[in-house]
């Protein structure tokens, strides 16, 4: 096996890993999760410097913000995937790496594996040891939510961005996490294509999974936030519900990216 397939093999390794993260019943909540003077530095310099702030069950976060904001970064440290430079995150007592047991996280360009798309939900099953009698239905269940049960037994690495976006999300969610966490799941995809993965991500949460996600499109994070979480310069510059922080932001600096305003 030659360096770039053994990487390739670990890439997909690690990202099934990362959507096999789901409770077991009767697990316990992991929300609230609590951030304490968060920050994050690399040689030195601030890339998140967020303070302290709290997510709870139930609604919709969207965090927006221009390129180099943080936002993914942020994501990242909540996950545990990142280990902050001062401060703690905890959810509901549990530090990130243990918490990440009840989570998933659907990266901006996810690794699928070289298999079909059954067998990419099957596997993150698998992985999680799922009783093997109930896992059939937990894949039918995924395949539905996403709509992707006509193209179950199709290569999933032949499928179009958006389709193999959908089976991402599927796949994360095939275990029940408490929480998702998505990374721009519809950058660089078309209208059509971005409002099939939004109605995905609006049926996870209607199934009782708490969906953080990023994203750098306004029309988006309106269609879809309950709250928005706004960073420039990896400070937390604004948290706000949707419709007060697009219709009247507190901060200059969003008010000014909201219009269009705001330097690069």
């Amino acid at each position: 096996m030659d360096s770039q397939v053994r990487e390739d093999a670990g890439a997909v390794a690690a990202e099934a890993r990362e959507q096999a993260n789901g409770p077991a019943p009767g697990a316990p909540s992991i929300l609230p999760m609590t951030a304490t003077d968060l920050k994050f530095e690399v040689d030195g310099r601030a890339l998140i410097d967020c303070g302290s702030f709290s997510l709870a069950d139930g609604a919709r976060t969207v965090v927006l913000g221009p390129n180099g904001a943080g936002k993914s970064l942020l994501l990242r440290l909540c996950h545990g995937l990142l280990s902050p430079t001062s401060g703690r995150i905890d959810w509901a007592g549990m530090r990130p790496q243990a918490a990440r047991e009840y989570q998933a996280m659907v990266f901006q360009r996810p690794v699928l594996l070289r298999r079909s798309v059954a067998a990419n939900i099957s596997y993150v099953l698998s992985v999680k040891a799922v009783p093997r009698h109930l896992r059939p239905q937990c894949l039918a269940d995924a395949l539905e939510l996403a709509g992707l049960t006509e193209f179950a037994g199709r290569p999933a690495r032949v499928l179009s961005g958006g389709e193999q976006q959908r089976l991402a999300i599927a796949r994360a969610w095939a275990v029940r996490p408490q929480v998702l966490l998505l990374d721009e799941p519809t950058s660089n995809l078309d209208p059509a294509t971005t409002a099939a993965v939004e109605s995905l991500i609006q049926a996870v949460h209607r199934a009782g999974t708490k969906v953080i996600m990023t994203t750098h499109d306004l029309g988006q994070a309106q269609r879809i936030a309950d709250e928005v979480f706004f960073l420039h310069q990896g400070r937390l510059l604004e948290r706000a519900p949707v419709d007060t922080f697009f219709g009247s932001p507190s901060d200059p600096v969003a008010a000014a990216y909201l219009d269009g305003r705001l330097p690069l």
